[in-house]
């Protein structure tokens, strides 16, 4: 297994109406590299963002097949991190970093 680099452990934030809804639970959603760890995305938010994590919830989405207009497709899989947050601390994800 290929070590990754702590700053490709996580791609972007996903922004759907309930990764918007955790929000109000000291949660944020991110996509993240399928080898990351719990560890190093705890450890990568805290340094990018500045925050304490309490609790992180990885979920793996396996592709899928798809016919589209009679033709096979593969939607691609991809893993995602539910961080939980400390009580009062939050990530603005519309300024940047």
């Amino acid at each position: 297994m290929k070590k990754i680099n702590y700053l490709d452990s996580i791609k972007y934030p996903v922004i759907t109406e309930k990764a918007t809804g955790l929000s109000e639970q000291n949660k944020v959603v991110f996509k993240v590299h399928g080898n990351a760890s719990k560890v190093s995305i705890k450890n990568t938010i805290e340094k990018i963002f500045k925050v304490k994590v309490i609790k992180i919830n990885t979920i793996i989405k396996k592709p899928k097949t798809k016919i589209v207009r009679g033709k096979l497709g593969i939607k691609k899989g991809f893993k995602k991190a539910v961080v939980t947050l400390k009580k009062g601390q939050s990530i603005d994800l519309a300024t940047g970093v």
